[in-house]
């Protein structure tokens, strides 16, 4: 009975041992990982030889799939849900990520108007009447409208709103669902519509207006309930806001939980519960910026540079509009462009062309051998 005890204390001993050398290994593993993502994120030298070497974020120009086209040809490029899209002559040619063609659509469009949204693809006639919703290889709905198409818009679950003029209003907003019924007009007499935008649940129209009857131009900013306005139209108007301060606002746009951010002449602001908080501005002193965007899912974005006699460090800074949380990527050099859509910025610098996340972090970097003159996205 002692021998058989001994030899099962003994048995404990290794395996205690055995279970602490598994246990060392995996704490060494876990603080390699938290200092090597410490030392990635703070010092941009080893970052870029992690992204470059390791990671592979780097893809040269002679390594990715192409679309030919006619130079000589009058060629739109798109991009939307899984396509990149051609339109020449009347034709709308469907390609994948390898570049190859699977499906063509036929709309009588000769000088495009477009917007996208997700899987969606709205393309009009500028200045003309002729308006396609587009989804995957087909055509939802199509209609002529009584107006020449300014401007439109589409949300991702397919409703439209379209900025007409050439009527005897100076602007008329008219709505769709996605199939394509009418839900209703707005009618401006006295301003002129230059942003509209649907709610991401269908429930809200925001529109943005343009008063030049006074000494001033006057920004204006209403939001439709689009329930109301189908049954008592004159008592849809749920909010109004009057800029009284001499700025100007450009474009505007429903993020989620149905934040409506506008872009100012001076900053970023945002709509919320009939409150309108500036939460990203562009004239700081000592900052030179350069760019700025609504147009991402969630997001806001600004660019900063700062010149000295060597070079020129560019900062973007990526702001949460719910969290009011601020992401910062940084590179050498000087933006030319700035794309953006839902969770992805493109830094166009030239001959390279920085594809960066909302969370600050480089997901690939496109270099060519000449300059990039477009980015679709």
């Amino acid at each position: 009975m002692k021998i058989i005890q001994m030899e099962n204390q003994k048995g404990i001993k290794k395996l205690n041992k055995k279970k602490i050398v598994i246990a060392s290994i995996i704490v060494a593993v876990v603080l390699t990982l938290i200092i090597l993502f410490i030392v990635y994120s703070t010092c941009k030298p080893f970052r870029d030889v992690m992204d470059k070497y390791v990671l592979m974020k780097n893809v040269v120009e002679d390594s990715t799939n192409s679309i030919s086209i006619d130079e000589n040809e009058t060629n739109y490029i798109y991009a939307y849900d899984k396509y990149i899209s051609v339109l020449n002559k009347n034709v709308l040619k469907n390609y994948n990520s390898s570049g190859k063609l699977e499906g063509e659509i036929t709309v009588e469009i000769s000088n495009p108007i477009i917007a996208t949204n997700g899987k969606f693809l709205l393309i009009g006639e500028k200045d003309k009447n002729k308006i396609y919703l587009i989804s995957g290889n087909q055509i939802i709905w199509q209609k002529e409208l009584d107006g020449n198409i300014d401007k439109m818009s589409v949300n991702k679950n397919g409703y439209v709103a379209v900025i007409l003029s050439g009527t005897t209003y100076k602007s008329v907003i008219q709505i769709f669902d996605n199939l394509g019924s009418e839900l209703f007009k707005t009618y401006l007499s006295a301003t002129t519509a230059m942003d509209a935008d649907i709610s991401l649940d269908n429930q809200y129209l925001a529109f943005l207006e343009l008063n030049t009857s006074g000494t001033i131009l006057q920004s204006i900013i209403k939001i439709v309930s689009i329930q109301k306005a189908k049954t008592m139209p004159t008592e849809s108007i749920v909010y109004t806001y009057v800029e009284q301060n001499g700025k100007f606002i450009t474009n505007i746009k429903y993020q989620d939980g149905n934040r409506l951010v506008c872009m100012y002449d001076d900053g970023i602001y945002v709509i919320k519960n009939e409150a309108n908080d500036k939460i990203l501005s562009f004239t700081e002193e000592g900052n030179n910026i350069s760019f700025g965007g609504i147009e991402l899912s969630n997001d806001i974005f600004r660019v900063i540079e700062k010149s000295s006699l060597l070079n020129t460090e560019t900062r973007l800074e990526i702001m949460n509009t719910s969290s009011k949380k601020t992401n910062i990527y940084s590179f050498d050099g000087v933006a030319k462009e700035i794309y953006s859509y839902e969770d992805i910025v493109a830094i166009n610098i030239g001959s390279e062309v920085h594809f960066v996340s909302t969370n600050g972090w480089l997901i690939k970097k496109y270099i060519s051998s000449q300059e990039v003159k477009k980015v679709v996205m």
